[in-house]
């Protein structure tokens, strides 16, 4: 059964489409309530949403909000585009791709300074695929095609000089359905992230091929940090909307300094319970996790110049273009208060 405190629904994109996804939207923007659809609410690079309402920040702050799931950041974006949701917790690198397809999308909170992504090879595979250099001719687990992890998947894959057309990109979602996917060998290798990671390596079904949990693995396997998991809303949302998003960039921030002061336990335990069915595995994927999370929510320094690099990497409708990365984040918000 699922809590009563929170209000999650897996949000359908054709179904939305269906009712109307403009005039939703408005009716959300007009109701005070601001809802916002989450790439995935389990996955732990995207814990701060839900610790966040738990810990009743949003409340404190005066914000009635409402927490959507959707399990593939490119879907998520595509309600927020459509005006169904008013923001999405999902990766930065998306910032980027809209603003290159003309539409002005920006991060007002960062909570984590590295992507959060492993890729796993399934135990099966791992005698002929040892690294990414032996990707030709697999099939690769992503989240969706055109999600960050496709993004990382073709940018890892080209660094050995492998194009995207020389390997199959099977979207399997996240969790339970990758899971799935690995153990009955519908893909060789794939990207996810925590609690799938420990699942999978508990059980002995797949091994890290490359791990991005940490500053040092991303630095590696990226050349810098990667700000990853955010908050984004439309540009002219926050614009028309300074103090809800000032109020939203308050609550999260509060959540990031929670985070870097209680241990994975104390955090845990203010988590829902069926976040968590093997209790001692979250725990241990959550302190794996932990080094990610920024405590200010604020932007790095170094990390959209990284993002740009790797997103330039394989995708022709970025490479060689003009981005003004001053316009895809602000650390205006997370400073207000």
């Amino acid at each position: 059964m699922q809590p009563t405190s929170r209000k999650i629904r897996t949000f359908a994109l054709a179904s939305a489409l269906l009712f109307g996804m403009a005039s939703h939207g408005a009716m959300a923007a007009d109701s005070g309530k601001i809802t916002i659809m989450v790439g995935g609410i389990t996955k732990l690079i995207y814990l701060p949403a839900e610790l966040t309402q738990q810990l009743g920040y949003f409340k404190d702050e005066g914000l009635d909000v409402e927490l959507l799931s959707q399990p593939a950041g490119v879907d998520a974006e595509n309600e927020l585009l459509a005006g169904a949701v008013q923001a999405v917790v999902g990766f930065y690198d998306h910032t980027i791709d809209l603003q290159t397809k003309g539409k002005d999308v920006k991060a007002i909170v960062v909570f984590g300074q590295v992507p959060g992504e492993v890729e796993m090879v399934s135990t099966k595979a791992s005698e002929t695929l040892k690294s990414m250099a032996d990707v030709k001719g697999k099939t690769l687990g992503v989240t969706g095609l055109g999600s960050s992890t496709s993004f990382l998947t073709q940018y890892l894959a080209g660094q050995h000089g492998i194009p995207s057309s020389q390997y199959t990109m099977l979207p399997v979602g996240a969790d339970a359905s990758f899971i799935a996917a690995i153990k009955q060998a519908r893909i060789d290798a794939g990207m996810t992230t925590e609690p799938t990671v420990s699942k999978l390596l508990a059980t002995g079904d797949a091994k890290v091929l490359v791990d991005m949990r940490s500053v040092e693995g991303t630095k590696a396997a990226l050349g810098g940090t990667y700000p990853a998991s955010s908050l984004y809303v439309q540009s002219a949302w926050a614009d028309a909307h300074k103090a809800d998003a000032a109020k939203l960039a308050h609550a999260f921030v509060r959540t990031m300094q929670f985070i870097h002061t209680h241990s994975a336990e104390e955090i845990a335990a203010k988590m829902p319970a069926d976040y968590q069915k093997d209790k001692a595995l979250y725990v241990s994927a959550l302190k794996a996790s932990l080094p990610m999370y920024t405590s200010d929510g604020k932007m790095p320094a170094d990390g959209p110049a990284t993002v740009l690099k790797v997103l330039s990497g394989f995708n022709p409708a970025i490479k060689g273009k003009h981005v003004d990365l001053s316009k895809t984040y602000t650390n205006e918000f997370v400073a207000a208060k």
